[in-house]
């Protein structure tokens, strides 16, 4: 399928289960690679709650990510937060390329004149 005729809609859920992956869906490999590697580092961040200790490669991430009982409402927001914005941004790209898409259907030489 050509990018013009790919529909937009799979890469809401595909933003949703991994960040990024939306915008790969559309063609922005750049941005989509950024904000997996920013959702990566939210998810380092919940993990061990602050940016250093992330980074600290004494504990095992998947060990402390798993530590579902210390897990507050704030540690998870900051990921939370990233995957909706990233969202967001998805859906704001598919609103530009549905409204570009829009607005140059009626130049179309080979329309009907209608």
């Amino acid at each position: 399928m050509s990018e013009l005729s790919r529909p937009i809609w799979p890469a809401y859920p595909l933003s949703a289960f991994v960040a990024g992956l939306g915008h790969c869906y559309l063609g922005r490999w750049k941005r989509g690679a950024v904000w997996f590697v920013l959702y990566g580092l939210a998810l380092a961040f919940l993990s061990a709650r602050t940016l250093s200790g992330a980074l600290d490669l004494s504990e095992p991430f998947v060990v402390t990510a798993l530590q579902f009982e210390s897990v507050s409402y704030t540690d998870v927001a900051v990921p939370l937060a990233v995957l909706l914005v990233c969202l967001l941004d998805v859906y704001l790209i598919g609103l530009t390329k549905r409204t570009a898409a829009r607005t140059a259907t009626p130049n179309d030489p080979y329309s009907n004149g209608s």
